[in-house]
């Protein structure tokens, strides 16, 4: 490959990703009352924001009902060809509409306005040009037209794409931030991601509960301790007293020292070799938490406690395997 050509390439990108930065920046001095009213009618739709788009705008707008759907604003996308012959039965009253064209005057799209406006659909639409068909039809306009395509022929859609996506970003995050859409709502969304597990996932789901609870006596001699600890295999137990209440833990940490100090391993009662500062965490705590807090002590395990008694422990292995990892 040439140089010339290889400049030629880097050239063209970087003048095609400056040119989208600006027609993005322009973007924000036309964020105003229409984008206002846009919100309102998106926020207050009891039913489901369709939207529609033909072509590059039609991708757009399944980005746009995507992210809308997955940020607390319920949305579909609703082909507009396909609107004309059956699908509009898939919009019904009590539902709203996005509507993108970049000229604002694409047919497929025009031709439905005589019946969203007879059901009382209220409309949003996002095109380029504030004086057409579409946009004058609207109960709010977003303009997101560009000066001029980043295509060298200013025929594909590129910049104004861009802009539209942009748009349909910003609206989505202003209805997430006035619904009060929380990270955990998201997670409700996105099951199965890494997310989702992070977020939705609790000690309760991971921790080892009933007989597979290493628990050992305070008078219990640490050779005993030790079998317990190795039948359990979470290289810990729980040491309890009289009355089954956690006492404290005894750990592979603690039986290096008490190698280390050349026990009599029969008769030393793990009372004298425990920790007794355990830490502990809840039933209905986060995973994720319980991982940190793992992390941030350089432990592998965690007493579950629910009303001061032992329901579980948490391992390291346990988080791994649920992959909060």
């Amino acid at each position: 490959m040439s140089e010339s050509k290889t400049i030629s390439y880097i050239n063209s990108a970087q003048r095609t990703i400056s040119m989208e930065a600006d027609a993005v920046a322009a973007l924000k001095d036309r964020v105003g009352a229409s984008f206002e009213t846009a919100c309102e009618i998106l926020l207050n739709t009891s039913g489901r924001v369709i939207v529609i788009g033909m072509g590059k705008s039609g991708l757009v707008a399944r980005k746009i009902a995507a992210t809308l759907a997955s940020t607390g604003t319920p949305a579909h996308f609703v082909h507009p060809g396909e609107a004309s012959h059956g699908d509009m039965g898939m919009i019904t009253a009590g539902d709203s509409v996005i509507a993108l064209s970049n000229s604002g005057a694409v047919t497929e799209v025009t031709s439905l306005l005589p019946m969203l406006k007879r059901m009382g659909i209220p409309l949003v639409s996002m095109t380029g040009n504030s004086q057409s068909t579409l946009a004058l039809a609207s109960d709010a306009h977003l303009d997101t037209g560009v000066t001029t395509e980043a295509c060298p022929l200013d025929l594909a859609p590129t910049s104004s794409t861009t802009t539209a996506m942009v748009m349909g970003d910003a609206i989505a995050i202003a209805l997430l931030e006035a619904r009060g859409f929380t990270a955990e709502d998201f997670a409700f969304s996105h099951p199965g991601g890494a997310l989702g597990k992070r977020l939705l996932l609790k000690v309760e789901d991971v921790m080892h509960t009933g007989d597979s609870i290493p628990r050992v006596e305070l008078d219990t001699p640490l050779a005993a301790a030790l079998i317990e600890i190795s039948g359990k295999g979470l290289g810990m137990t729980t040491v309890v007293d009289s009355k089954g209440a956690l006492a404290g833990v005894f750990t592979d940490g603690d039986l290096r020292r008490a190698l280390d100090a050349k026990l009599d391993i029969n008769h030393t009662p793990i009372a004298k070799l425990m920790s007794m500062k355990a830490q502990t965490v809840t039933p209905n705590m986060l995973a994720a938490e319980a991982l940190r807090i793992m992390d941030e002590q350089k432990i592998s395990s965690l007493v579950v406690l629910q009303d001061r008694k032992i329901s579980g422990v948490v391992h390291l292995l346990s988080l791994l395997k649920a992959g909060i990892v």
